[in-house]
């Protein structure tokens, strides 16, 4: 690869559909539909194997919108980064796609299969305010049962010290998944995007610009995040070849 914007890159994120089956109120994106456009399966796992023959990548991550609404394109995913050696493979989720246990066990055995090997479970206040806990806590101990790490992985106003309500009901909520034996991950901080600076600008400044921290330089990309249209870097991967993208990537052209 001669482009040297990209040759640093180690890293691809797949954005599978913006779909989702919560209403949160802190999320970035805005509101989400129960439904939507998805990202094929073919095409995003013959993004992982191009991309990971030409460039050391470390790691594989899909999320949403909720990933799990489209099963085949995440399992595809992760597949074919487990065949190209790729070390880590991560899945967030809010573990709510389905109330049928049938459904839940034979997603997380499908899940282990792939080769999922990190899964980050979206639990906090605000995805609890609309997305019940029982069939989530179903999900985290049957993708348990087949023997994948999983963690949660809450979303805190301004900090994680911060005594916001917010804040309080969200400990609440890790400590019954931490009895159950789950850890948490660090999480995330809630930036003042979309339906955050909608409902939560009590607890920010408006007026300041925040920083995406995952944002990338363009001039040194580092994180190929492609969205549930194959869009990424100016190209489109069901269109063009991921290596061809990448060749003739330029800054200027936005990925998520």
């Amino acid at each position: 690869m001669r482009n040297e914007f990209v040759k640093n890159l180690n890293r691809i994120e797949f954005v599978v559909t913006y779909a989702c089956t919560g209403r949160c109120r802190h999320c970035s994106e805005g509101s989400h539909s129960s439904s939507g456009p998805s990202l094929d399966p073919g095409p995003a796992a013959g993004a992982v194997r191009d991309t990971a023959g030409r460039f050391p990548v470390e790691s594989v991550m899909t999320f949403g919108g909720e990933p799990l609404l489209c099963p085949e394109t995440v399992c595809a995913v992760h597949q074919a980064a487990a065949e190209s050696g790729i070390p880590k493979r991560q899945l967030i989720t809010n573990g709510f796609f389905s109330w049928d246990s049938g459904v839940i066990q034979r997603t997380a055995q499908k899940l282990a299969r792939a080769g999922v090997n990190d899964v980050l479970l979206s639990v906090d206040a605000f995805h609890q305010e609309t997305i019940p806990l029982e069939p989530v806590m179903e999900f985290a101990r049957a993708v348990a049962g087949w023997g994948v790490s999983l963690r949660t992985h809450p979303a805190w106003v301004v900090s994680r010290q911060h005594g916001n309500p917010f804040n309080l009901r969200t400990a609440e909520i890790l400590a019954e998944f931490q009895r159950a034996g789950f850890s948490a991950s660090d999480g995330n901080i809630i930036i003042p995007q979309g339906n955050a600076r909608q409902y939560l600008s009590d607890y920010y400044d408006t007026q300041q610009d925040y920083t995406d921290p995952y944002a990338d330089d363009p001039e040194d990309i580092r994180t190929l995040c492609i969205d549930p249209d194959g869009s990424v870097l100016g190209g489109n991967i069901c269109r063009s070849g991921i290596l061809d993208i990448l060749e003739r990537y330029t800054p200027g052209h936005s990925g998520c």
